[in-house]
């Protein structure tokens, strides 16, 4: 029997044990919960408890008995456990995006029908920490880092627009609309009415750095662009090593395995060498000079090892800067030092042209990068 049958076999005793416990289930609540699971991540615990809390459950009352179920069916804990919630949701409002404190127990440790479940990742009992580089996480770990990373929540920079809007406490006054009610005699005419300039979304490009010195943090970055471009919208994403591929459009998928099989498929020269010059230029020359790059703030992610010209990648850089609005250097190497001092080539013949060098190592230094990033729109 394929993982697959496992998993549906096993969903289905659990909707005939929480049943024995007296919470009415039928064949069609049984239906749906599959149904509601198969299109949920695999390895959740939170989205196999709601999955199953959403469709199995239609009373208050029946949710402590719920609750019991399923730490006894997935969790093996036992009939004298304390009765607590073992998911609870997030609070009202908050933006929660802390790791998910994986129980001890592994899932499917009591037997059912003589088999075990597995659910992707959620037996995983490592405890996920921020501020653990992603060269130093375990696979299990940067699996569940991955999905703590979906949550992200990004607010896009923001820049002025020319076109104006109503605001009583604007700086600007609307002389237009004060003489239109003037000349239709209307009561309003006296009234002083003010406009401030609009505020649209300031593009955002993300350059990743996807070669051979890159591959303890490529894919994380990338987890972490497809997060950022479904939550910002105007996000351009590209990739190169020796080459510059734009994934932009692969990364438009619903679901992130397929979109980063997608874009990983897409790119040829990943793991390979690096040629950061020869990238930048090819961005600048066939993307940024047509307007790309106008008011963006452009994100390169890389470590700065290049093996290409050091003269072409000033360059570069140096064009790049003057074309887009802020220019941020993304470098794992950063770590946690609060001054960083460039000590690759790369780095040294770049830094002159570049607006911030932050750190993108961990979950930490990305979470604080995504919290400091519509401020780069502030800065004079």
């Amino acid at each position: 029997m394929d993982e697959a049958a496992a998993t549906l076999d096993r969903l289905i005793a659990f909707g005939h044990a929480v049943r024995n416990e007296g919470i009415p289930v039928g064949s069609g609540d049984l239906i749906t919960y599959c149904e509601a699971f198969s299109r949920l991540d695999a390895g959740s615990l939170e989205d196999l408890y709601w999955s199953g809390r959403a469709t199995l459950v239609n009373r208050r009352d029946q949710i402590p008995v719920y609750d019991r179920v399923f730490e006894r069916f997935f969790l093996g804990a036992s009939e004298a456990a304390d009765d607590r919630r073992l998911v609870p949701p997030p609070p009202a409002g908050s933006d929660q995006l802390g790791a998910l404190d994986v129980p001890d127990n592994e899932p499917g440790d009591e037997p059912d029908d003589g088999r075990q479940m597995t659910l992707g990742l959620q037996a995983s009992n490592a405890q996920i920490s921020r501020t653990k580089a992603f060269s130093a996480c375990s696979p299990e770990e940067l699996a569940a880092l991955r999905r703590i990373m979906l949550r992200i929540k990004l607010t896009p920079p923001q820049r002025r627009s020319r076109r104006h809007r109503r605001d009583v406490d604007g700086r600007r006054i609307d002389m237009r609309r004060i003489a239109r009610d003037a000349m239709r005699l209307s009561p309003d005419a006296a009234r002083l009415h003010r406009t401030t300039r609009k505020r649209r979304p300031r593009p955002l490009v993300l350059l990743l750095d996807v070669s051979g010195s890159m591959s303890d943090y490529s894919r994380n970055l990338l987890q972490f662009a497809y997060s950022t471009r479904r939550a910002a919208g105007r996000v351009e994403v590209f990739c190169f090593g020796t080459r510059l591929t734009r994934i932009t459009s692969s990364l438009d998928r619903r679901r992130p395995d397929d979109a980063l099989r997608r874009a990983a498929d897409q790119v040829l020269d990943w793991d390979g060498g690096t040629r950061i010059g020869e990238s930048i230029d090819t961005f600048v020359r066939r993307w940024g000079r047509r307007g790309m790059s106008r008011g963006a703030i452009v994100v390169i992610c890389s470590d700065g090892l290049d093996r290409g010209d050091p003269a072409v990648l000033a360059k570069a850089v140096e064009q790049l800067s003057r074309l887009c609005y802020r220019l941020v250097w993304v470098n794992p190497h950063v770590g946690d030092a609060t001054e960083y001092e460039p000590t690759t080539l790369g780095m040294m013949v770049a830094a002159p042209y570049i607006d911030a060098i932050v750190s993108g190592h961990n979950l930490g230094s990305l979470e604080e990068f995504v919290t400091t990033l519509p401020t780069l729109s502030q800065q004079p």
